[in-house]
Order: structure tokens, then sequence, then C-alpha cells
């Protein structure tokens, strides 16, 4: 499965990664040879045909793919995250059961709408409702931002349980492509991560009832999306760094080759950035082993509800977040002007932009402002 998708990252998602950047596209070579080989079921359970791989596996993926093409990276992280919450919440349903099935046979993307106008970036709120009625759903949403939304096969969108259900009260909905009509509302002209393609969009839907996950998002929330989401995102943070420490190493091995015997000076500098990138490196394997290792407990989706565990899952976010474009920027100082041009093959512009969405991507400061409340009342045992 690593093994396939690094091939893919080296032969596709690099190859394709500045024409996707440079024209904000979608990255449709590399996802076309990832649903060949059969990886978008990687999250998939086993028993329905996927390919049951736990968090080290997808967070490994997700790593060497964003090594090749950043973008290709986060998308599909953010896949992982989507076809995780159903594998994990949804399994009571016959439905979801044949759903995740067809993944496997079909290999579907699904996308994520869990933003809104007027929650003010609050993911755990909403405003629009789903309504229901003889066995249907209607569902009206208008997102800030909606993940590859025109480019996925379906879509899982947060909305309140009912038309009389607080904004608190949520719900996820799978939203088919023929259930929906998307208006788009906004533009996808960012700094970097343009090859993700998530400007905003006025959706609207109907659908079977039964496309509605069984229980709550609060606590496919809490058990699931925000391990995920911190984890994989951090993984293709860790990618963006790799790749451009590859780069600085190559320049210093080039350095090193027209003066034999002598340590060019920028080594030192490397060495520490070395350094820097096995702490990152150690910080998402471990918390991926981690959450591994949780899941094998019989009491595991109760162990995540813990304060202790959110804190983890906060700080390896921010932690990482912050990490990653520091390591991007040594890089650049080590390379020189060769890193600073865009159309130098030791580059580090297209990696320099989106290592910088790391901060903004559920903002550090409304992340560090949880934290400060939770550290109040965790003892630390």
């Amino acid at each position: 499965m690593i093994h396939r998708t690094r091939s893919i990252a080296s032969e596709v998602a690099a190859v394709h990664a500045v024409d996707v950047d440079a024209r904000a596209r979608f990255p449709h070579e590399t996802f076309a040879a990832l649903r060949e080989a059969k990886l978008l079921s990687a999250a998939v359970p086993k028993e329905f045909g996927g390919g049951g791989a736990d968090m080290r596996d997808l967070s490994s993926m997700c790593t060497v793919l964003a090594q090749g093409c950043a973008s290709s990276g986060m998308v599909l992280a953010m896949h992982h995250i989507q076809v995780a919450c159903i594998a994990r919440h949804a399994l009571s349903s016959k439905f979801f059961q044949n759903y995740l099935r067809e993944v496997v046979d079909r290999q579907l993307l699904i996308g994520s709408i869990t933003s809104e106008v007027g929650v003010w970036g609050d993911t755990r709120s909403s405003i629009c409702a789903c309504l229901r009625e003889n066995g249907r759903f209607k569902l009206d949403k208008d997102a800030t931002t909606a993940s590859y939304a025109e480019h996925a096969d379906d879509l899982l969108v947060t909305a309140r349980r009912n038309g009389d259900a607080p904004q608190s009260d949520q719900v996820l909905v799978l939203v088919r492509k023929a259930d929906r009509t998307l208006t788009q509302t906004g533009t996808w002209d960012t700094m970097g991560m343009r090859g993700t393609c998530s400007p905003g969009f006025k959706m609207t839907s109907t659908g079977a009832e039964e496309q509605i996950l069984p229980g709550s998002f609060a606590d496919a929330s809490a058990q699931t999306m925000v391990s995920y989401s911190h984890i994989l995102w951090s993984a293709v943070w860790l990618g963006i760094a790799s790749d451009a420490m590859a780069r600085a190493a190559a320049f210093v091995r080039a350095e090193a080759r027209k003066t034999p015997g002598v340590v060019p000076p920028k080594a030192t500098h490397l060495a520490r950035v070395s350094a820097q990138v096995q702490m990152l490196r150690n910080s998402v394997r471990g918390q991926a082993s981690e959450f591994d290792e949780i899941m094998a407990r019989p009491t595991g989706m109760e162990d995540l509800l813990t304060i202790g565990w959110a804190l983890k899952m906060n700080n390896i976010k921010v932690s990482s977040s912050e990490m990653a474009p520091q390591i991007v920027h040594d890089a650049l100082q080590i390379i020189g002007i060769a890193a600073y041009k865009n159309d130098s093959k030791l580059s580090v512009g297209r990696q320099y932009r989106d290592s910088l969405s790391a901060a903004l991507m559920i903002s550090n400061d409304r992340i560090f402002g949880k934290t400060a409340s939770l550290l109040l009342v965790y003892k630390d045992e």
C-alpha cells in the first residue's frame, strides 16, 4: 500500500505538481492513478473489501504523496477522514455497509462540507438543517469552503439534526453527486494548496433519509474526525517538510562534490534541519501508533474522549503546523537563490506556500484557546 503510493507520488503527483499549483487545478492524474491502484478504499475495513489500513498506514500514505504534491496529499487525507467517519460510526446501517462496498468497487472520492456562512469557523455549529419528510431529506447549505466539492463523487455534510434542533445538535449527511446542485460563490486563487480546489458553494440537495449517518456529529467529531484530521494533516505537513529537506540535502551534496574532502559550510545547517524533520516525523508516527494502540483496546472509543487525548491532538496540530514552515524556511536559507527561483529544480516556493496553510486549517489561535481552557482542569497523571 505504501509502496504503491510512493510510486504514484514520484511518477505521477510530482510530475504534475507544478502545473496543478500554477493553474490551481485539481490533480486529476494523481487520483486516476490512486483509483487504478485501489488506494481510495485503504481506510475501508477489510470485511467490506477495503484495505483495512490503520492510522500509521494512512499517515504514511499521506506523507509520501505530499512529498510529490502537497495538494494531492491533503485531498487524500481529507478523503480518508470522511471514509473513517462512515466506517467507525455508520456500520449499524445496512445502507452504509453497502455504501462502503461501493467505495471499494467504484473507488469513490468523498469530499466534505463542514464550514458555513454565519458560524465564523465553528465546525461544531450549523445554521442549516436537515429537513425530513416521507423518508427523504432536504438540505441546503451556504458553505464558505467546500473541500474539492466539484471533483468529489460524494460529500459528507454537517447540518442541524432537524428544523427545531439547536445549532450544536448536528448530524452528518452523505450527499451523492446526483442528489446535489452546487453554485460557486467564491474563488480559489489561494497562496498555497491550490490544487485542493475548495471555494465556497451554495448547495441544494435532497436524498433518501437513510443517507443520514446514525448518531450525532459530536460523537463522530470527538472520536474520529479530530484525531484523523490532526494526525493525517500533520502527516501531509511532514511530507512537505521532508521534500524541502531533500532538496536542501541535494544542494549540499552537490556543493560537497565540488570540493572533495571538505565539508560545505551549509552542511551544519542541514544537520539542524535533519534533526527538526526527525522530531516532526517521530511526533506524527508516535501519535499515529498511539492511536492504533488505543483502538486495540476494548475501551478505545471511550479513551478518545478523554481530556488527555484531546490535548495531544491539539498539540500535534499546532506544533506540526508551526514546525513545517520553519523547516521549509531553513531549507530555503541553505539552498539560497536556487530555492527562491520558481523555475529552479531546487525551488521550495510551492512547498513554502503550501506549508503556510497549516496554521490556518482550524486556526492555531482557536486551538490554543481551547487548550488553555482544558489545562485549567486537566491533571496529568
